[in-house]
Order: structure tokens, then C-alpha cells, then sequence
């Protein structure tokens, strides 16, 4: 580790990308380990109940968590730096948009296999992962 990749101050330290980093690291445990739970079963008296409701709000909880750090990301960081994230998530949820609206009538006139809803959430990331290295200005 080099001199300047130390932190000089706790507040550089704790940048919006550090923030974002953590923020999203324990949303993403709170998920992982409710579905651990369901996997092993914790939850299987729930499933087909009106309390498989409160698994589904417990599962999407973190999901809006995430969402919230997103923003939070955006909203915390500089003017340059606001305007290519917008533009990376704008850009990812319409190419989104457009396969599940692709994907939905697929279903409808051509008898494509129905997909579960929860899947637009992985989608996003995976479209993401792969169209923000190239948004790299925010014209």
C-alpha cells in the first residue's frame, strides 16, 4: 500500500463511495441471509399464506435499501461525478425497460417461458455491470 492510498483523515476515509460500499454490503447481507433462512427452510410454513406476504416485503426491504444507497451515492457525490451516475442509471433501468417490455410480449404473442418479476432486480445489475465502464462522460 502506497503513502497516498492512506487516508489522511477519518472523512477521507469515509467517502460517498466508501459509504455506498458499506451501505450496500449490509443490504445485501440482510438478503442473502433471508434467503439462507428460506433455503433452509426457516420460512416453509409461510410459503402459499397470506405470511409468505411478509417474506416477499421482508426479502424486497433490502432491495430499497440498496436503492436508497444508490441514491445516497448520487445525491453525495460532486456536480461531474451526480451527472454520470444518473446518466449509468438511467441508461441501465431504460435498456431494462425495454427487455422486459420485449420479454412481456414475447410471452403474450409468441409464448416465451413466463419469467419471475424479481428477476428485473438482477437484470438491472448485470445491465449495469456492463454499460457504466463505457458511460464515462456525462454529455
Amino acid at each position: 500500500m502506497s503513502v497516498a492510498a492512506i487516508p489522511r483523515s477519518p472523512t477521507q476515509a469515509r467517502s460517498p463511495h466508501w459509504r455506498y460500499a458499506v451501505r450496500t454490503a449490509l443490504f445485501m447481507a440482510v438478503y442473502a441471509l433471508i434467503h439462507v433462512a428460506a433455503i433452509f427452510g426457516v420460512f416453509d410454513a409461510w410459503i402459499g399464506t397470506p405470511a409468505g406476504w411478509l417474506l416477499a416485503l421482508a426479502v424486497a426491504l433490502p432491495i430499497a435499501g440498496q436503492v436508497w444507497a444508490l441514491m445516497r451515492l448520487i445525491a453525495d457525490s460532486d456536480e461531474y461525478l451526480r451527472a454520470l451516475w444518473a446518466k449509468r442509471v438511467v441508461l441501465s433501468a431504460g435498456i431494462v425497460l425495454v427487455v422486459c417490455t420485449l420479454w412481456g410480449f414475447g410471452e403474450t404473442y409468441a409464448n416465451a417461458p413466463g419469467l419471475k418479476a424479481w428477476l428485473v432486480f438482477p437484470l438491472f445489475w448485470a445491465v449495469s455491470a456492463i454499460v457504466w465502464p463505457f458511460v464515462r462522460s456525462s454529455r
